[in-house]
């Protein structure tokens, strides 16, 4: 099976990789557990805040032993306008057309019923459509896609990070609902070979969702 170039590789085939998975689930719940411990009573905007922001971290601190081969690693390289828009345009019909199931997680509605609130709708679109998209890109399509295509190939990084991706919204009808664009997110990081596109979809979708809940009652 032919493997995709990934900087991750290209220093330590057996090592590096392993290590920076290793590193990033160790180091996650080191800074995640006391955040949330020390915001339990602050409300969720701020609990996400500190998860996103927590996992965010984790990954500076685990990618910063690479130095310049950090951001090839994690396939942050150049923009191109066309994959962005290709991808934007995909996710949204993709979301538009899992909504039609008319369902609603019950953790997606006490989000949006947070955003709902006086006082709260910038603060939870900067949660929701900007740390949450940037920390869930790094993560699942960024290491962990990085590390699956340099042992097994795209498709298998493509499927298992998707997967992976979904069972990260813990809640089973939340997961399946997220499925079908973790697949897509997946499909842009393999077709194009960038992190952008995945990354500026799931940014606009999640704004998209926060915008119509909030300032349209959707």
């Amino acid at each position: 099976m032919a493997m995709d170039p990934n900087a991750l590789i290209q220093r330590d085939l057996k090592a590096v990789p392993g290590w920076a998975v290793v590193a990033f689930l160790t180091i996650m719940p080191l800074l995640v557990l006391p955040a949330a411990w020390l915001l339990r009573d602050r409300g969720m905007v701020v609990l996400l805040a500190a998860f996103f922001g927590s996992a965010l971290l984790a990954i500076g601190l685990t990618m910063a032993p690479l130095g310049r081969q950090a951001l090839p690693a994690l396939a942050l390289g150049r923009m191109a306008w066309r994959s962005i828009l290709v991808g934007t345009i995909g996710a949204l019909v993709v979301s538009f057309a899992v909504t039609r199931f008319g369902v609603e997680p019950q953790g997606v509605k006490e989000a949006l019923d947070v955003a709902r609130g006086p006082g709260f709708f910038l603060e939870s679109l900067v949660v929701m459509a900007i740390l949450a998209p940037l920390a869930e890109e790094l993560v699942f399509r960024g290491l962990l896609y990085g590390w699956l295509a340099g042992r097994w190939g795209g498709s298998v990084a493509w499927l298992v990070s998707s997967l992976a991706f979904a069972a990260a919204h813990v809640e089973p009808a939340h997961a399946i609902l997220v499925l079908p664009l973790g697949l897509w997110f997946g499909w842009l990081r393999r077709r194009f070979d960038s992190l952008w596109p995945s990354l500026v979809a799931h940014t606009a979708n999640n704004g998209l969702a926060v915008v119509a809940a909030t300032l349209l009652d959707v």
